[in-house]
């Protein structure tokens, strides 16, 4: 309802956990959900984004597939989208790293599909790949390592969605914001072609 009232177009949610009822169930429960949300907001044009999750707990959408049921399962699937984390995507098990991110890619196209993708969020991984704990950091500094980030940034399937920042808001050692540090990471690995379409989209 804020989201209407203030003409947001995408929420961003984690799907839920199952505190051992089991996945499935999740799954299906959380689909019943957002249907009565849509019941409820019969006029409104916000997308709610299914974030993928780390896996930690009993917490489901550690896995594109439980994304994909959660939205095969709404009535209203065009009110839905989803938010790729990286950080999240690392720890729950994908590595879209270097050669591996293709591979990556036909996973989201084979579950989830590309179109359905809204946004991301950019973020390094303090925990290894597929720990399945939620520890962000900052670009570079953690598991995911700098060039990590190369294909994401310079995929032009990318190029018009949403990248946002959830790094630790902190002092970088060098006395600037992180963000800053965050940003001129980012910007460095993209191709010229890259940052000539990004700066004439702002």
């Amino acid at each position: 309802e804020r989201c209407t009232a203030l003409g947001i177009s995408y929420l961003v949610m984690h799907p839920g956990a199952h505190c051992g009822q089991g996945e499935e169930p999740c799954l299906r429960q959380i689909a019943k959900s957002l249907d009565i949300l849509h019941q409820r907001l019969p006029d409104s044009k916000l997308i709610t984004c299914l974030e993928i999750t780390a896996g930690q707990g009993s917490c489901v959408g550690h896995r594109l597939e439980h994304l994909a049921t959660i939205i095969d399962l709404v009535e209203q699937k065009n009110r839905l989208g989803v938010c790729l984390d990286t950080a999240h995507l690392f720890a729950a098990g994908y590595d879209f790293r270097g050669s591996k991110y293709r591979q990556f890619v036909r996973e989201i196209e084979q579950t989830v599909g590309i179109q359905r993708i809204k946004v991301w969020h950019l973020n390094d991984s303090k925990k290894d790949l597929g720990s399945r704990v939620d520890r962000h950091d900052h670009i570079g500094e953690g598991k995911i390592g700098v060039e990590g980030f190369r294909p994401i940034v310079n995929d032009d399937a990318w190029e018009n969605i949403p990248k946002i920042l959830e790094t630790p808001k902190e002092t970088a050692p060098d006395g600037r914001d992180w963000d800053i540090g965050n940003m001129e990471r980012l910007s460095a690995l993209m191709s010229r072609r890259t940052r000539a379409a990004a700066g004439s989209s702002t």
